[in-house]
């Protein structure tokens, strides 16, 4: 009961209202920013979302090790639960976590289609992953077959997978190579204005340049709409 609450408080709750239910299972989502303004904080928030769901995680780096991905999931959470009073916050963490793998590689010599290929290794080992976030993709290593690959491993598992890339620019055209942007059914932008870390929604399905009210909350980096 406790993990539904914390789930029905996540931070995503306040993305899918404004995104008509957000990402669905079998689609990419794509999160942009330049670097140190919160991408991984953002993924970290759609990858806990999926573990409150009771779902299993798996968590991809491309330039973080395993200790610092395990302090995002941390505080992420700490903030998710100090927004409902649970006596057994601790327990629930412990329970959801044991549904996370995290895989650090290093894409110079580990490219997407490796990543698919380790995944289907966990498919057949018994592991039903549900969702999978993979952060700091660099696009000028990614081929269009490597996209067509983890497409297809999305459609095939009905999972959610989230990529994240340093791009400055907020101009939808902008965000991912021209063949491999329409591969991507969701397209995230974060950009600082006014002393406010923004994150605007550049394409969700057929739509572009939704308008939204979509922040990150300047202490917990939380995504919110206040």
């Amino acid at each position: 009961m406790a993990k539904q609450e914390l789930y029905e408080k996540s931070p995503i709750r306040a993305f899918d209202e404004v995104s008509n239910g957000g990402l669905k299972a079998g689609e990419l989502g794509l999160v942009t920013a330049k670097k140190g303004l919160g991408k991984t904080s953002v993924l970290v928030q759609f990858g806990m979302d999926t573990l409150l769901n009771g779902k299993q995680l798996v968590h991809v780096s491309f330039d973080q090790h395993s200790e610092n991905v395990i302090s995002w999931y941390d505080g992420i959470f700490s903030e998710i639960a100090k927004k409902k009073t649970i006596s057994n916050a601790q327990e629930v963490k412990e329970q959801i976590l044991k549904n996370r793998t995290i895989l650090n590689f290093n894409q110079d010599n580990f490219n997407l289609e490796k990543v698919v290929n380790t995944l289907n290794a966990l498919k057949a080992g018994g592991i039903a992953v549900a969702g999978v976030v993979i952060d700091n993709v660099d696009f000028s290593k990614v081929k269009e077959s490597d996209i067509q690959v983890v497409a297809s491993y999305a459609k095939a598992t009905k999972s959610k997978v989230w990529m994240s890339s340093t791009v400055t620019s907020d101009k939808l055209e902008d965000s991912a190579p021209k063949a491999i942007l329409p591969y991507f059914t969701a397209v995230l932008h974060l950009a600082s204005k006014a002393s406010v870390t923004q994150l605007s929604i550049l394409k969700m399905g057929k739509n572009t340049d939704l308008s939204t009210n979509l922040k990150l909350d300047s202490k917990s980096l939380l995504i919110t709409t206040k």
